[in-house]
C-alpha cells in the first residue's frame, strides 16, 4: 500500500511541476515578450551553458519540429532555423542575433550526434591484417615511437616494446576495433616527443626506488609500469563511453565553436593519456618521499 501511495505521488508531482512549467513558461512569454529560445540566446553567454539549455528546450518541446531539429542533417540546419523562427513568430530582420546563435548551437548538437556515429563506426571496424591500410597505421604507429629501432618482422616480439600483449598487435585491437589504433597513431603522430617520452617512462619508471638492474631482475614492471598500447586502448574505452552516455557534452560544447569532429575526441584522447602519466609521476613520488621518511 505503501509502495502505491508513493508512486501515486510522484505521478502526481510528475504532472503538476509539468503542468507548472507551461504555466511559467507561458507567463515569461507574456512578461518578456520573447520565446524560451530567445531568453536562453539573450541570457546565457556562448558555450555549453547555453547549448545545453537549448538542446534541452528543444528536446521537450511539444512541437514535433523543434523536436527533431536536434537530429536534423547539418546541410539542413539553415532551413531548420528559419522554420523555428517562422513557428515562433520571430522577425529575423529584428531578432538577427537569434537566428546565429541558434545555428551555432545546433551545428553543436547535431555535430555530437554525428560524432558519435563516426566513433562507433570506427569502433565497430575490426582490425584486418589483410587490409594495406589497417597494416600501414599499424607499421606507423611504430615509426613514430620507435624511430631509430627498425622493427624486424610485422610478426614479432618488438611490439611488447610499444606495450602490446603478444608478437602481433591485431589482437589487441578486438575491444575497440579500429578507434584504438586511430587514437594510438594520432598521438604518436601529433606530437611524437610527448608520445615517446610516455611511453619511455612507462616501460623504464624514473620514480622507483630500484635501479635499471633491479628493475629488469625483479620484474616489477606491472606493479609501476604499465602496457603504453593497452593503456592507450582502455583510455579510448573510456573515452568511447564517456561519449556515448553524454558525460562528454560538456567539453565539447565548450571547445568546439561549431560541430565537435573526430580530432576534437582524439585530442581528449591524447589530454587524457598525457595527464594520466602527470598523475602517475606524482604518485610515485608520494610513495618515494613516504618511504625515505620510513627509512
Amino acid at each position: 500500500m505503501k509502495h502505491f501511495l508513493r508512486m501515486l505521488i510522484q505521478v502526481c508531482l510528475f504532472f503538476y511541476c509539468k503542468f507548472l512549467w507551461r504555466c511559467l513558461k507561458f507567463v515569461m512569454r507574456k512578461l518578456t515578450g520573447r520565446c524560451e529560445l530567445q531568453r536562453i540566446c539573450y541570457n546565457t553567454k556562448p558555450g555549453a551553458s547555453r547549448t545545453m539549455k537549448i538542446e534541452t528546450s528543444l528536446r521537450d518541446s511539444k512541437s514535433k519540429l523543434l523536436q527533431t531539429s536536434v537530429s536534423v542533417h547539418p546541410d539542413a540546419i539553415e532551413k531548420t532555423i528559419d522554420d523555428i523562427m517562422e513557428l515562433k513568430k520571430i522577425n529575423p530582420d529584428i531578432n538577427p542575433q537569434l537566428g546565429i546563435s541558434l545555428q551555432a548551437c545546433l551545428l553543436q548538437i547535431v555535430g555530437y550526434r554525428n560524432l558519435i556515429a563516426d566513433v562507433e563506426k570506427l569502433r565497430r571496424e575490426s582490425y584486418d591484417s589483410d587490409n594495406p591500410q589497417h597494416e600501414e597505421m599499424l607499421l606507423k604507429l611504430w615509426k613514430f615511437l620507435k624511430p631509430n629501432t627498425p622493427l624486424e618482422s610485422r610478426i614479432s616480439k618488438q611490439w611488447c616494446e610499444i606495450g602490446f600483449q603478444g608478437d602481433d598487435p591485431k589482437t589487441d585491437f578486438r575491444g575497440m576495433g579500429l578507434l584504438g589504433l586511430y587514437n594510438l597513431q594520432y598521438f604518436a603522430e601529433r606530437d611524437a616527443a610527448a608520445a615517446q617520452q610516455v611511453l619511455s617512462d612507462s616501460l623504464h619508471p624514473k620514480c622507483s626506488k630500484f635501479s635499471k638492474a633491479e628493475w629488469e631482475k625483479k620484474r616489477m614492471d606491472k606493479a609501476i609500469g604499465y602496457s603504453f598500447a593497452i593503456v592507450g586502448i582502455n583510455i579510448t574505452d573510456l573515452a568511447y563511453n564517456l561519449l556515448v552516455s553524454g558525460a562528454l557534452k560538456t567539453h565539447f560544447y565548450n571547445i568546439a565553436p561549431e560541430a565537435p569532429t573526430l580530432s576534437h575526441f582524439q585530442q581528449t584522447f591524447c589530454q587524457t593519456l598525457t595527464g594520466l602519466e602527470e598523475h602517475r609521476k606524482i604518485i610515485c613520488q608520494i610513495i618515494k618521499l613516504s618511504d625515505a621518511r620510513v627509512s
